[in-house]
């Protein structure tokens, strides 16, 4: 059931991307004036990007239904991985499932933006890359344009806001338990959020992984390996004074990978241990 979840979360979003795309689609925007304007797209129209969103909705729905007649079934249990804390929430009650089905879904849709915007920010000011970026920025919309660090704090700051504006809301489905006070929900807030960046992990070493297969194999020109590529340049870049050759072997991805696994995994997860081991909690009540 979680890798059918995950499948339907990208369904999700591949339709919110086809939504997205035709608002910078030259043919949907098109004018008399130019040469463009002349031309008569074959998809749908800007008018008709509706149903992209609603198919969002329905399919999330739909999702939800799902669910509520199949968890108890099969004894699946539909839970919130957030890092510090997991939500569980009722397989019984089609309230608690819709809400995950929303919820899980914004939470794949945060994680694929906030990965955007860590593309971006390392991507190289070279004129060659000038394409990439610019696509990247049309993704991200008006928020494309601005400084890389505002950039990473917008969804840092959206994902505590959401903690503390759905508190409520998750208190009443019973799948999160009440606060002392509200500093300590908004501490909550921002170690959710911090879990944001944790994710990272995932995207850096598949970056290095095709990064390293490129710099030995032709892959071809395509946007996304000249993007991975790129990146992975960018992401080493701080290595490449340090004595990591061998003969014809370069240990620098190896070492970029590591290091990408001692930040985003390893120290976390011993901070978190330690802390356990003196009978303490990072999450507060």
């Amino acid at each position: 059931m979680a890798l059918i979840d995950l499948l339907l979360n990208l369904a999700a979003l591949l339709l919110w991307l086809n939504w997205r795309a035709l608002r910078f689609d030259p043919l949907a925007q098109r004018t008399p004036a130019t040469l463009v304007g002349t031309l008569k797209p074959a998809e749908p129209g800007r008018n008709q990007s509706w149903r992209f969103l609603a198919g969002v909705l329905l399919l999330l729905a739909c999702r939800a239904l799902l669910y509520w007649y199949l968890a108890s079934p099969v004894d699946w249990t539909p839970k919130l991985d957030l890092g510090l804390v997991v939500l569980a929430f009722r397989n019984d009650q089609l309230s608690s499932e819709l809400a995950f089905s929303l919820l899980s879904f914004l939470r794949v849709l945060l994680i694929f933006y906030f990965w955007l915007i860590a593309l971006l920010a390392l991507q190289s000011r070279e004129g060659q890359m000038e394409p990439l970026r610019r696509l990247l920025r049309l993704h991200l919309g008006g928020v494309g344009r601005w400084p890389w660090p505002v950039q990473l704090a917008v969804p840092l700051t959206l994902v505590a806001g959401l903690w503390m504006a759905l508190h409520s809301v998750l208190l009443r489905l019973g799948v999160s338990n009440p606060v002392t006070s509200l500093g300590h929900l908004a501490e909550q807030g921002l170690l959710v959020s911090a879990q944001l960046c944790l994710t990272l992990k995932y995207l850096l070493l598949p970056v290095l992984l095709v990064h390293v297969i490129g710099s030995y194999v032709y892959l071809g020109s395509n946007p996304a390996w000249e993007l991975a590529s790129n990146t992975g340049s960018v992401l080493l870049r701080p290595l490449q004074g340090l004595p990591l050759r061998a003969r014809r072997l370069d240990f620098t991805p190896l070492v970029g990978a590591c290091l990408v696994m001692l930040v985003f995994h390893w120290l976390p997860l011993w901070l978190e241990i330690a802390i356990t081991r003196h009978g303490l909690s990072l999450w507060p009540q």
